[in-house]
């Protein structure tokens, strides 16, 4: 219905803002990961927007990239995950992070956001996991597997692992395996590459 809102940000409060557009103020429910990344209020804001209706209620959710939206997407597809959920799942984790834990099946971090337990983080990862590697190209590999991410040693890792012939999905988890249980999270490239090999071999 709407694609996108574009305006003055007049007012931030805890998972909502408002923007003003020709005089209407909307509100928009955000992330956590959203709202860190909002300009100053009074600054001019685009937020990609998804829509929904209930009988007695009409909501905005807002997403400054379109490739959070479609995830946003995704995610309020899966049983048990509605949009509050979806929102709080985006708000401890960026879109980068996000992709890795479902394409290495990474349950125990999907498990850090409000309201998703194990059981519905094996389901995120079941039912997603095809559909996060199928929007990555013809090789599976992620567009943005280094975009975004606070770690851009992981993703030239991971990179590094499919060129040589290894599958996205056993690159992203031996990656993010030797990170967590290693402590490289500041490790270079270099380094996170070999360890992750020798966990493949």
């Amino acid at each position: 219905m709407i694609a996108y809102v574009k305006g003055t940000l007049e007012e931030i409060t805890e998972n909502n803002a408002v923007v003003e557009v020709n005089g209407i103020g909307y509100n928009i429910k955000i992330s956590a990961g959203t709202m860190n990344r909002l300009p100053g209020l009074h600054q001019e804001v685009r937020l990609h927007t998804y829509t929904a209706v209930r009988e007695d209620a009409f909501w905005l959710y807002g997403f400054l990239s379109r490739e959070e939206l479609e995830l946003f997407r995704l995610l309020i597809t899966v049983n048990g995950v509605g949009p509050k959920g979806a929102l709080g799942i985006l708000s401890v984790m960026s879109v980068s992070e996000l992709r890795l834990a479902i394409l290495s099946g990474d349950g125990k971090l999907l498990s850090r956001a409000p309201g998703i337990g194990k059981k519905t983080a094996e389901r995120l990862i079941l039912d997603l996991r095809d559909k996060i590697s199928a929007a990555g190209g013809e090789d599976g590999r992620l567009q943005t597997v280094t975009a975004g991410t606070e770690n851009s040693a992981r993703g030239e890792a991971v990179e590094a692992l499919v060129a040589l012939g290894y599958g996205a999905g056993d690159a992203l988890k031996a990656v993010n395996e030797v990170i967590r249980t290693a402590g490289m999270e500041d490790a270079d490239t270099e380094s996170i590459l070999k360890a992750a090999l020798k966990r493949i071999l």
